[in-house]
Formats: structure tokens, sequence, C-alpha cells
């Protein structure tokens, strides 16, 4: 769900979370005019559904959205408060305003020409993604849709995730009984999918952590690794194994991938029978790594 946040006006935080909505905004309508609207990709959302009426009906994207959002946004207050502040209301009409300006300064060509779908999903999706994720990194919505979604959520209690994917999954079909060409929806989903791993690298940065889970009998020695040769802390973590109800030691720690296969081989040459669990971790704060301060 979308949380209403607050930043003191004329703050630094203010500053910096108003540029990251009005940037993704603009970088948004970017991806809209130059690759999806121009090449009847509907990679969901109300701006999906307004580009096949564009091309239907002759009607403008940006407006034919903007009249779909007002009412969603004003549904989506009546069934479920007033949690979406004053940025998603921003977003709802900042977006097709930048949509209008880059039409008439570009116009309704697509940038990379006739007969590139395929460039044009993979960059449009890139677009598209660096745009929603600093609008989420503005702590805000960019309705439309998601607002459907919501309100199933509440009156149905299937997952938000799979509302979004199933709403933005129909309208992308839509293509298919606009234009009878069944590849259309194959490009969307490219934008879709290109669009969510864009959107984490924007939201959780490029590097990818590790979290280690040991289990040894060569605490000492590993623990010099970690700490002396690697430069990493580490938590030991006491346990009792369930097979024979022995006292054990878990080590706990975060390493960067590099980090994490140097440990790995280290540890096959230290105690060849130790049990190393290796996950992934999406995000990772406090010290060594992202500070909490750096959060907005």
């Amino acid at each position: 769900m979308a949380f209403v946040t607050k930043e003191k006006l004329f703050s630094r935080d203010f500053f910096i979370t108003y540029a990251w909505l009005l940037g993704g905004c603009f970088v948004f309508a970017l991806g809209a005019v130059l690759f999806a609207e121009p090449n009847r990709f509907a990679p969901g959302g109300t701006y999906g559904l307004s580009i096949v009426l564009h091309h239907l009906m002759g009607w403008r994207t940006e407006l034919t959205a903007l009249c779909m959002d007002i009412p969603l946004l004003l549904i989506g207050i009546y069934f479920l408060g007033p949690r979406f502040g004053i940025k998603t209301v921003i977003c709802t009409f900042a977006i097709p305003f930048f949509m209008g300006i880059i039409h008439e300064i570009y116009g309704y060509e697509a940038l990379l020409g006739e007969n590139q779908q395929l460039l044009s999903a993979i960059f449009g999706g890139i677009v598209y993604g660096i745009g929603i994720g600093m609008i989420f990194k503005s702590r805000a919505t960019s309705g439309g849709s998601d607002i459907i979604a919501m309100i199933l959520n509440k009156y149905t209690h299937i997952s938000l995730g799979q509302l979004v994917i199933l709403v933005d999954c129909t309208i992308t079909l839509t293509t298919v009984l606009a234009f009878g060409e069944w590849t259309l929806p194959m490009y969307s989903w490219i934008v879709v999918f290109i669009e969510g791993k864009v959107i984490d690298v924007v939201l959780e940065g490029g590097a990818v952590y590790k979290t280690m889970m040991i289990v040894t009998n060569r605490v000492d020695a590993i623990k010099k690794v970690i700490i002396e040769d690697i430069n990493r802390g580490a938590t030991l973590l006491p346990a009792v194994g369930m097979y024979k109800g022995e006292q054990r030691n878990v080590i706990y720690t975060v390493l960067t991938r590099r980090e994490m296969m140097i440990l790995r081989h280290k540890i096959q040459e230290l105690d060849p029978d130790a049990f190393i669990n290796v996950i992934d971790s999406k995000e990772i704060l406090g010290h060594g790594f992202k500070s909490l301060k750096e959060e907005n």
C-alpha cells in the first residue's frame, strides 16, 4: 500500500524528495512518448490503455490518461481513505503535463524509427523503470491502475502483487483486440519485465550482497578470515543441532559477491565439513554498507 509521508517544508529532504518525484514523472513521460506510444505498446496502467485509445480514436494519450486517473484517485480516496497524499496528486498531473511538452517539442515519431520494436521495448523498459523507480524513491505512487488493484485487494484479499499483474496483463492484452497483432503484448511484457528490474536497481542500487550462515567447528579460524582478510564484521549465534542436540555456533555475515566467493574458498580449505547457507540480500543498511542517513 501507499503511505502518506510528510517532509518539512523547504527542508533538504523536501527538495530532494520532490526532485525525485518531478524527475521521475519527466522520465516516465519520455518513455511513454518516445518508445511506448509510437510503437503501440501498452505496458499496463492507465497510460497503456490510453495509448491503445490514442491509436484507435485519435485521442491524446496524456489527456485520456488524466481523465482516467482523476476519477480513479477520487474513487481510491472514497474506498481507501486519503492515503495517497499530495505527491500522488502531483504525479497525476505532472506526467501528462510533461508528455504534452515533449509532444509539442518532439512530435509523435518513434525515437528509434520504424521496425525497431524490440529495441524500443528494451530501451522503453529501461526508461520506464528509471522513471517509476524515481517516483517510488520519492515515496509516492503514480496512482492509476494501482488504485484499482488496491481496491480489489481490500475486498477480495488477493495479494496486491497478483492483482497489479492481473490488471496490467489485462490492459496489455487489449492490444491484440485493438490491433489484431499477437506480437504486441509480447513486446509490452518485455517492457514490463525490464522495467521491474530497473526499478529494483534505482531503489536498491547495483550492488549485490550475500548473507552467509556458516555452521562450523573452526569458528576462530573463519572469524580471522572475515575480520582480518576480508575486513568485514560478523555475528556469532549460539544454536542447537536438532538431530543430536549438540551445541553449535553459527556465523552470520553479509558480504559482496566477490567477498563471498573468497570466504567460501577459504572455508573449503579450513573446514570442508562446514555447512553454508548463502542468501541473496536485496538491501543492506547500516555500518559498512549504505547508511540509514542516506535514505530519503
